[in-house]
């Protein structure tokens, strides 16, 4: 299994905080930030290493335990199928992307520009999409890559943010050092 990226300890890369959060889980690949009701995902989010984790409240105890069990279903078997209730977000166009994300076979990975062709629209929107992505790695935005590289990812381009996507995709057996 890969290492464990470290990340510096800021807010998040998107500015959110920890006391925002319903719950912050510790995983092999960093923290994952949860915001949810007792019957539905709202929101996950990668934050520092530094985060400290936080148990969730008494009405989403159960959803959160189950979101933990699968995450670490995930980390210990790539092929894991996640089955989550995930309340709807986006826009038609995000909720497209989001459709393809989750038709990328694991160990493979698209090109913006590619999934940009296949939607009949621009890399920077493709991007836009997976920058919006509000459950990740449920929803696989770290399969979509530019072409010379990685790309971005969790809305930066930062190298603490890339080791996470790094991370994920060697997880499910893709040769990042070849990208």
């Amino acid at each position: 299994m890969p290492p464990t990226p470290t990340i510096a300890p800021v807010a998040s890369w998107d500015g959110a905080v920890h006391a925002a959060w319903d719950a912050v889980l510790a995983l092999p690949f960093g923290r994952l930030g949860v915001r949810c009701s007792a019957a539905q995902l709202v929101e996950l989010a990668y934050l520092p290493a530094a985060t400290p984790t936080r148990a969730a409240g008494s009405a989403q105890d159960a959803l959160v335990r189950e979101l933990q069990a699968q995450l670490l279903a995930y980390c210990a078997d790539p092929d894991h199928r996640f089955s989550l209730p995930l309340a709807a977000r986006g826009s038609d166009f995000q909720r497209r992307v989001w459709q393809l994300m989750g038709e990328i076979p694991r160990g493979s990975v698209l090109r913006y520009g590619d999934a940009a062709r296949r939607l009949g629209s621009a890399a920077r929107a493709v991007g836009g999409a997976c920058r919006a992505n509000p459950f990740a790695p449920i929803v696989p935005c770290h399969r979509i890559v530019a072409a010379g590289g990685l790309g971005g990812f969790a809305g930066s381009r930062g190298d603490d943010a890339l080791a996470i996507k790094a991370w994920l995709l060697r997880h499910e057996g893709v040769d990042v050092d070849a990208r």
